[in-house]
Parts: C-alpha cells; sequence; structure tokens
C-alpha cells in the first residue's frame, strides 16, 4: 500500500470511473488531494486495484471515497484499505470517521458494519432520484 499524491491524480480517476459512474477526472482528484488534511492510500501499489481517499479535520474525519475495481471485489482489499485509515486517522488524533454510502450498496454496507460504524443519517435521493445515502460514524 502507497500514500497517493498529486502525481497519483490520473490513476485515480481512471480506477474511480471503472468504479462509479460518472467518475472524477484527474482534475478533479487532483484538487481533492491538495486539499489540507486529506490524503489517499492505493492498494495494492504494483498493480492498483483500489484506494481510498479521506481528509482529516480536527479530531473529525470522512471517507470520501471507498473503491475497489469489480474484478478485485471480495478478496479482503476493502477490509485492508479501511484498516490502513483507520490506523493513519487514529496516529493522527482523530476521534470520529464518517462516510456516506449507497443504501444499496450491501457488500459496502456489511464492511462497514463490520468495522463497527452506525448509521447517524440518511441523505434522501443522494445518488439520484432513486438511492439515498445513509450517513455512517465510527468513533475511533
Amino acid at each position: 500500500m502507497i500514500e497517493a499524491g498529486a502525481a497519483h491524480a490520473t490513476l485515480l480517476s481512471i480506477v474511480h470511473g471503472r468504479c462509479f459512474a460518472p467518475g472524477w477526472d484527474e482534475t478533479e482528484m487532483a484538487a481533492l488531494l491538495a486539499m489540507p488534511g486529506t490524503f489517499a492510500l492505493v492498494a495494492p501499489d504494483d498493480e492498483p486495484a483500489g484506494f481510498v481517499l479521506a481528509r482529516q479535520a480536527a479530531d473529525e474525519a470522512e471517507i470520501v471515497i471507498l473503491c475497489v475495481l469489480p474484478e478485485a471485489r471480495g478478496a479482503g482489499l476493502g477490509r485492508r484499505l479501511l484498516d490502513s485509515t483507520i490506523d493513519r486517522l487514529r496516529a493522527d488524533g482523530a476521534a470520529s470517521l464518517f462516510l456516506e454510502v449507497a443504501r444499496n450498496n450491501m457488500a459496502a454496507l456489511r464492511l462497514y458494519e463490520g468495522f463497527g460504524f452506525v448509521q447517524v443519517g440518511l441523505r434522501p435521493r443522494y445518488y439520484g432520484d432513486a438511492v439515498d445515502a445513509l450517513v455512517l460514524r465510527l468513533n475511533l
């Protein structure tokens, strides 16, 4: 696993575009990476199959993106990315971690629930007319 920087913006946009429609382009990824308190972890480092992008302000953090390529899902990569992110945030003094996830993304919900995330909010139709976002929190 490696920490991504601005030089990885193109790679991150390609992986993101294969996981989500519409994907974020290189400019959007570079802008996110440049935000204060933001970091991204990419795994594996030889041929990336997924990444997590998170940001921290004071003792609160949020996962902006966690994605794993479809062909790499189910092998524990999401869990390893989340583990590494949580370890880093704890070391940096974060006390809570937030994220949002589509209500119908059952694999992601199982992953997050397995870590102890709990629902603290709902964003109706956040992902289009039919899909709500659940806001989840994990106390670190």
